[in-house]
């Protein structure tokens, strides 16, 4: 008999040993019970008393709380000079157009050394400057020290940059 009680004690004590996250699982479970019984004490229907009473259209009360945020604007200046710094060192295309046709493939094959090609701009007209396939200004055809350039004329205000985008 003595050693029946010894084994359920060692039993016991082992269960506790091995069962120590039920102890915390059973501490969690308590609370959330005390959480339900307040929550029907202020007169909020659980699914479970909602699904016994038949009500198909139970809600339940949620207790909402405002968030907090931190105050961002104490970055001031210096977060725009890095903000702008970030972008700075980005690769931009930027393509000087002379001008555009269409052939026909029958008519590019015929292509040879000292063949024309006929664009759509006249002589004289001012190039488009585009970066990244955007027009942002216009020009004119200039040398600089035997490279070609270009000298701009007339730079797309913002706006008007904007509404292509659309």
């Amino acid at each position: 008999m003595a050693d029946e009680e010894t084994l359920k004690e060692q039993s016991s004590d082992g269960a506790k040993a091995v069962d120590g996250g039920e102890e915390k699982r059973s501490d969690e479970t308590k609370a959330a019970e005390e959480q339900v019984d307040q929550m029907k004490d202020e007169g909020v229907k659980t699914a479970e008393d909602a699904k016994a009473a038949g009500d198909s259209e139970a809600k339940t009360k949620v207790e909402a709380k405002a968030a907090q945020f931190s105050n961002v604007q104490d970055a001031g200046k210096s977060m725009e000079q890095k903000s702008i710094d970030f972008i700075l060192d980005l690769p931009l295309q930027v393509t000087v157009e002379l001008g555009r046709t269409q052939m026909l493939i029958n008519d590019l094959l015929r292509l040879g050394q000292g063949s024309v090609v006929e664009l759509s701009k006249l002589a004289g007209e001012p190039m488009e400057v585009l970066v990244n396939q955007k027009l942002v200004a216009r020009g004119e055809v200039v040398v600089v020290n035997d490279k070609f350039g270009v000298r701009l004329t007339d730079v797309i205000s913002p706006l008007e940059r904007v509404e292509q985008l659309r």
